[in-house]
């Protein structure tokens, strides 16, 4: 698997992040924990946490940092999780779709914004590796159990709701 799903994953949710205004910070998203803020930081963090482990390192999950502006930031440890992924044969390519376009789905849906312009490639890629690679005990906190998706969803709405969203 190359890379550039990954690449696009990040251009997309660094549009989405660009799109943003103070007045959407606030706003809930399906992660029913986070507000767009949260989710903004989140991305930026897990994404510098999937660099550092495709480097060979121990990524510290936990990291709640706070970004002012996410979209460069992620725009910068997007760069660097796509030079750690064309290094490594170990890491996961479809962990970084799969998280990408979960939370691309997250963003859009909260700004109140149609997936159908979203890459679906980066949200298939991701379906395939969580349907392979997610069992329901691995869910954890991080995902609630599968839903049902609607008759006709497109792969972000399919993706989100396997990922325990309600759609």
């Amino acid at each position: 698997m190359t890379t550039s799903i990954v690449a696009r994953g990040l251009d997309q949710c660094v549009e989405l992040l660009r799109a943003v205004s103070p007045d959407d910070l606030q706003r809930p998203t399906p992660c029913s924990e986070w507000t767009v803020a949260d989710l903004s930081d989140h991305i930026v963090n897990s994404t510098a946490g999937m660099a550092t482990m495709a480097h060979g390192g121990a990524p510290d999950w936990a990291n709640a940092a706070h970004h002012d502006d996410p979209a460069t930031v992620l725009e910068a440890e997007g760069r660097a999780l796509v030079d750690a992924l064309a290094g490594s044969d170990s890491f996961p390519t479809g962990m970084a779709a799969a998280e990408l376009a979960v939370h691309a789905y997250d963003l859009a849906t909260a700004l109140g914004r149609d997936t159908a312009g979203l890459d679906p490639e980066v949200a298939e890629t991701g379906l395939e590796f969580m349907s392979a690679s997610m069992k329901p005990e691995m869910r954890g906190d991080a995902f609630g159990p599968e839903q049902p998706a609607p008759e006709g969803a497109d792969v972000y709405r399919r993706l989100a709701a396997f990922a325990g969203r309600t759609v």
